[in-house]
């Protein structure tokens, strides 16, 4: 399983260890990522991400998991997230016409 937040497209870094005597290694920074099961309001569902802790915050200040989806373009979320995003747009679409 990839190190990728599925809904801001975090990953993984690259840096150095710099030691006393200035040596350098290579090492990676490795995102904050939890297994989350978050509401959709829109399909009346719960599902489960692997989040990124910032990215939990971010979808919390936005009002919820719909909010996220909708404003959030499609190159950062994963291919479950598009998933998603698709049947709430669907869901929200059809009730905003009746």
């Amino acid at each position: 399983m990839a190190r990728i937040c599925e809904l801001t497209g975090k990953g993984r870094q690259v840096g150095n260890n710099v030691s006393h005597a200035n040596n350098k290694t290579k090492r990676t920074f490795l995102p904050n990522l939890q297994n989350v099961t978050l509401l959709s309001d829109a399909l009346g569902t719960s599902v489960k991400l692997r989040v990124s802790a910032n990215g939990l915050r971010s979808v919390e200040h936005v009002g919820g998991l719909d909010n996220w989806l909708v404003k959030t373009g499609d190159d950062k979320l994963s291919l479950r997230a598009r998933r998603l995003k698709r049947d709430v747009q669907k869901k929200l679409g059809a009730s905003a016409a009746a």
